[in-house]
């Protein structure tokens, strides 16, 4: 038993020093501010979709009201067998909306992977040098084009990582997603800010297609059904990671609808999870292995006393400890991304292990469902 307490305490302290550290990286990244300079970057917005009936016109409506010369942006959708009436949602738009210059394709499935296909289906008939991917149920700020202007021709970056909340409703299971939003953000945010960045998400992410083109494209990633957005980024930082940065500014931040059916979340974490398997960064695989073994842990530990083989007092201070390393770490994103909004996941942190301990094994000996689609690791 002395043996299981040592264990136990050790991946505690490992897990804590980790977040500590994460908490330090993101005081460290400079918060940057726009300068409204004269917009001259072209963008093209690339978004992959799949029965995005219900989120489209929240996410056409945003694109209407960005603050950017449409002759320097345009849209282009890529339909991945939509069964529902996105496309004619898409059509309606447009049809009000003739400024704007917008395709809608229907994707070419060449791998295992929806989204990469998508990528590289519009890849070809770009107009701009710039690609910045959003997804189907996002919402965009009004000054997010021109922040991303203002970051690129400040820092000459020719890959750049955006931030991503959570559009959430008053109720647990909402706030229960945004914990591990804030977690994700705030862990995404450290990393750059300690320079050893490794993750992102495709909701808010950018790169020219030259850049693209030079890393080799998504070729050495097709075969897994994720990670358009993380393994690319892992790959360009491998290669060349002076070209890589990290925009850190509440005016770039995409929001992203929280999800309503326990499966659905529960897929998808799975999903983002089994990109894990194809980090090539050692830090990310470190904290991969220590998040997961911190969670069985404290999990293991909760059964044990239920079974009065440890004692509850350390219990207890092993949540202790977990959920102030968590929470620090929170409430710098939280000030970020959600200016300082009233945020304290007590219940959240104590359901939390367990949700993650699970998604993180199917990870790794199963497959998942997404879109009405059954893919495996």
């Amino acid at each position: 038993m002395d043996i299981l307490f040592f264990c136990f305490g050790f991946i505690t302290v490992m897990y804590a020093g980790f977040l500590l550290h994460l908490f330090s990286g993101i005081a460290k990244l400079r918060t940057f501010a726009p300068k409204n300079t004269t917009p001259t970057t072209g963008f093209s917005i690339v978004i992959p979709i799949r029965n995005e009936a219900k989120n489209l016109p929240a996410l056409l409506q945003s694109i209407a009201q960005l603050k950017y010369p449409p002759e320097l942006f345009e849209v282009i959708i890529i339909d991945d067998f939509s069964t529902d009436q996105s496309e004619r949602i898409y059509l309606n738009w447009r049809l009000t909306h003739s400024p704007f210059d917008t395709t809608f394709l229907e994707n070419v499935r060449r791998t295992g992977s929806p989204k990469k296909d998508a990528i590289a289906r519009a890849l070809p008939i770009l107009k701009h040098p710039w690609v910045i991917t959003t997804d189907g149920d996002c919402i965009l700020p009004e000054n997010w084009l021109h922040t991303f202007h203002d970051f690129i021709q400040e820092t000459k970056k020719e890959m750049v990582v955006g931030p991503v909340i959570l559009k959430t409703k008053n109720n647990w299971f909402h706030d229960f997603q945004q914990l591990e939003t804030l977690a994700l953000q705030g862990t995404t945010m450290g990393s750059f800010g300690n320079h050893q960045g490794f993750m992102c998400n495709g909701a808010n992410f950018a790169y020219t297609k030259a850049f693209f083109t030079e890393l080799g494209g998504f070729d050495g990633l097709n075969q897994y059904a994720g990670g358009d957005d993380v393994l690319l980024l892992q790959k360009a930082l491998q290669q060349q990671p002076q070209k890589v940065g990290y925009l850190k500014s509440a005016a770039a931040t995409v929001e992203t609808r929280a999800i309503d059916d326990l499966f659905e979340v529960l897929q998808q974490r799975i999903r983002w999870a089994a990109k894990s398997t194809g980090y090539s960064n050692s830090y990310a695989k470190g904290l991969a292995v220590v998040v997961l073994l911190m969670n069985l842990s404290w999990g293991t530990a909760l059964l044990l006393a239920f079974n009065h083989k440890v004692p509850w007092a350390f219990v207890a201070s092993i949540w202790a400890v977990k959920y102030a390393a968590d929470f620090i770490l929170m409430y710098r994103a939280n000030n970020l991304l959600r200016g300082g909004k009233f945020f304290l996941p007590l219940a959240s942190s104590v359901v939390y292990p367990f949700f993650s301990s699970v998604t993180g094994i199917c990870a790794l000996f199963g497959g998942f469902r997404w879109k009405g689609r059954a893919f495996r690791r």
